[in-house]
Parts: C-alpha cells; structure tokens; sequence
C-alpha cells in the first residue's frame, strides 16, 4: 500500500506564509497526480491545488495568485507554498495522491491532515 505524511500547518498571523509538505512512501509503481485539499468545520473538502507528474498545475480559483503547488518526482514529495494568508484559508489541509501501485491498480491515497489557523 501507498502512506501519505505531511507536515507544516500551524498558527500563522493573516498576511503570513506557510509551506505544507507531503511524502509518500510503500509500494509506489508510478504516481500520477499529486495535489492538496482543505476542510473547515461544517463544510465540504474542496480542492485547492494539484499537479501531474509532468508538472501541469491547476489551483482554485480562490488561492490562484497566492498559493504555488510543486513536486519532487524523485523523492515522491509535493508541496504547497501559502503566501497571502486570509483569515478564510483556515481549515484541516490534506495532502492527496493518485498513485499506481501495479500497472493497472490505481487508487487515492490521503495524507492524515495538517491544521492550519490564520489569525485576524
């Protein structure tokens, strides 16, 4: 199987900077895409930012001009560059993979979520 770990959420004062890292690690053939997703109380997980192994990128439209999305395909590792915090990026963030662990068994895998808090 395919574990996701990331780590760098925390407590950031609005206008502040935070950078979120996920490595995966088992039984990897190949990984696909990479992204990451957030989740305030009471609301959906929505997406916030992927990339392909090829380095296509997408953002939503609500962090486009302030977060940045990349990937070391080496390491197996991505990141999520915050700058600009606002108050409304607060939430639990996970990191997510569409990864291969056969040539024809493909499945998402979650990262176990990372908090991160922007102060008024």
């Amino acid at each position: 199987q395919v574990q996701l770990v990331e780590s760098g959420g925390g407590l950031v004062q609005a206008g502040g900077s935070l950078r979120l890292s996920c490595a995966a690690s088992g039984s990897i053939y190949s990984i696909n895409s990479m992204g990451w997703y957030r989740q305030a109380p009471g609301k959906q997980r929505e997406l916030v930012a992927r990339i392909t192994s090829g380095g296509t990128t997408s953002y939503a439209d609500s962090v486009k001009g302030r977060f940045t999305i990349s990937r070391d395909n080496a390491k197996n590792t991505w990141y999520l560059q915050m700058n600009s915090l606002k108050p409304e990026d607060t939430g639990v963030y996970y990191c997510n993979a569409l990864a291969f662990t056969t040539r024809v068994n493909v499945n998402n895998y979650w990262g176990q979520g990372t908090q991160v808090t922007v102060s008024s």
